[in-house]
């Protein structure tokens, strides 16, 4: 059961009335957090529970802690001690016994415990949580306080074990946070609604593969990893979904881990990077001395736009021998990354800026490649505004591996929303439409038009929208006789106006006769008109 909008909003508006003088992107690191620890121990009680039979946790610990742990570890990948379950920190607050040392040792215990197998996905997870931070307290005592604050707090949300709540409440906040925290913070978020259309497009089709592999080399908070993934769940895939990202920035890269798990997807599932993914590819082992990549079934980015990057000495590099992004603006090589990591088969999806479509130079180059050989299947333009870091239009790029159609669909979806306070919105029948427009490919009247190579050469491999889509809206033509009667009507009213207030001010009197200047300069006013 799903997490309504009324409970999400009071969380919202209680977690901010409990923030104090920290701001909201610190802030998130704390309550996501212990919303993760929360998450875990409750799993782990969960799966206690099950194995257990009645037996007592610290009981069987103490009579063989080893032997406990690896024990835990085999099924879960992580060990959470008797003593320190989240339930344990309730406990001690309701007996007046917490101290904001209990959640420290917990996650150093925890930390430790963690199985050689799941370093990747669970090691130095909550090294944002800095509990010694002045943000939370001048000392011991107001740091414990304002911990059993957000303890009380998070323990008022109900979470099921499958973590759709849970997941769901994480989104929210996550949407949240960075809609509060300034331009900054979009940088790890990509909007629902612009996940949804990627995903549909990538997973049409493909629901009978026995494994489906995901890729996103700029992760952020894995919003569009985990959208692809249900849509594949949801169209009853038959096999394992494996989540595979890269993500340079390490706060965010945490985010990513606790999103994934907390939405219910398994640790031997999640294969992510803490990695600069221009600078360093993902390797897969070594054959004949030499990186082997990895390739993907589907392909999805949303990178930083126009990003600088350093492209000395790029010529080699088997990801870009398509050409060489310019410094300046690193689109085209995160595109040519996710292209090269796409299986033959494979399909992927990419929002860009605009200018990818008509810059010239090395990008204009590379574009021409990239149609040349039919990679570039579809182009959809979005509304402005509906990304929180920034006001730029922007635009889903469709690529392939092994297109033999030469056409590109292009589709003008920028002004289908709903203007809301901040942001503009694609509502469910914007996304439906944008989708099926794609799969079924046809020209739709001043929205999507099917382009082959050939009217594409001739527009000098210009692929901006308004080439190939006409939005033109003709004026209704003018009825110059109606428009005329009109303003012989507005002049009739004038002129009748114009004589009322004659005589009215011949009438008036003026009772300082230093005044009367003013009267006769109004009357000859009204006489010149």
């Amino acid at each position: 059961m799903a997490l309504s909008a009324e409970k999400q909003t009071m969380i919202w508006k209680t977690l901010n009335d409990t923030r104090g003088k920290i701001e909201p992107s610190e802030y998130k690191n704390y309550i996501f957090g212990i919303m993760f620890y929360k998450f875990l121990s409750e799993k782990a009680q969960a799966w206690l529970q099950g194995v257990l039979r009645g037996e007592n946790w610290a009981s069987v610990w103490s009579q063989d802690q080893q032997r406990a742990a690896e024990f835990m570890q085999k099924n879960l990948g992580y060990v959470i001690q008797p003593g320190d379950m989240f339930a344990d920190w309730l406990q001690a607050i309701n007996e007046d016994k917490f101290n904001i040392m209990m959640v420290s040792d917990a996650l150093v215990h925890f930390d430790q415990g963690i199985s050689a197998d799941a370093k990747d996905d669970f090691s130095g997870i909550f090294d944002d949580m800095d509990l010694t931070s002045s943000r939370l307290g001048a000392n011991a005592q107001t740091r414990t306080a304002t911990m059993m604050d957000w303890i009380n707090l998070l323990d008022k949300v109900e979470l099921d074990a499958d973590g759709d709540v849970l997941g769901d409440l994480y989104e929210y906040l996550i949407g949240m946070f960075q809609a509060n925290s300034g331009s900054k913070a979009g940088e790890f978020y990509t909007p629902h609604q612009v996940s949804d259309i990627m995903a549909q497009i990538l997973t049409a089709g493909r629901e009978n593969q026995e494994e489906y592999t995901l890729y996103d080399p700029a992760l952020g908070s894995g919003s569009l990893l985990l959208t692809t993934g249900a849509h594949m769940q949801r169209a009853g895939v038959r096999g394992a979904i494996k989540y595979y990202g890269q993500e340079i920035i390490t706060t965010t890269y945490n985010l990513a881990r606790m999103n994934l798990m907390m939405h219910g997807v398994e640790y031997n599932d999640i294969n992510l990077h803490n990695a600069d993914t221009l600078n360093g590819d993902w390797p897969d082992g070594l054959v004949d001395g030499v990186d082997s990549p990895r390739m993907f079934d589907a392909v999805m980015a949303n990178p930083p736009y126009s990003l600088k990057w350093d492209n000395t000495d790029r010529e080699d590099d088997p990801r870009f021998k398509m050409g060489v992004a310019p410094k300046s603006k690193a689109d085209y090589a995160f595109l040519l990354h996710c292209l090269y990591h796409l299986k033959a088969d494979g399909r992927m999806a990419i929002v860009l800026p605009h200018g990818v479509l008509f810059r010239g130079a090395a990008e204009g180059r590379i574009r021409k490649e990239l149609l040349d050989n039919h990679n570039i299947a579809g182009v959809i333009g979005l509304p402005a505004n509906i990304f929180t870091n920034t006001s730029i239009p922007t635009v889903i790029l469709v690529l392939e591996k092994n297109r033999t159609a030469d056409d590109v669909l292009f589709i003008d979806a920028s002004k289908d929303f709903e203007k809301q306070k901040n942001a503009n919105v694609l509502r469910p029948e914007d996304i439906e439409k944008i989708v099926q427009t794609y799969l079924t490919r046809q020209d739709v009247e001043k929205y999507a038009h099917v382009a082959p190579l050939s009217e594409i050469q001739e527009n000098d491999y210009n692929l901006n929208i308004p080439r190939y889509v006409d939005t033109f809206e003709e004026e209704p033509p003018v009825d110059t006789a109606k428009l005329l009667a009109e303003m012989q009507t507005v002049t009739q009213e004038e002129a009748q106006e114009t004589a009322e207030l004659k005589r009215m001010m011949a009438d008036l009197v003026v009772t300082n006769p230093e005044d009367q200047h003013i009267l006769d300069d109004l009357r000859g006013i009204l006489d010149h008109e």
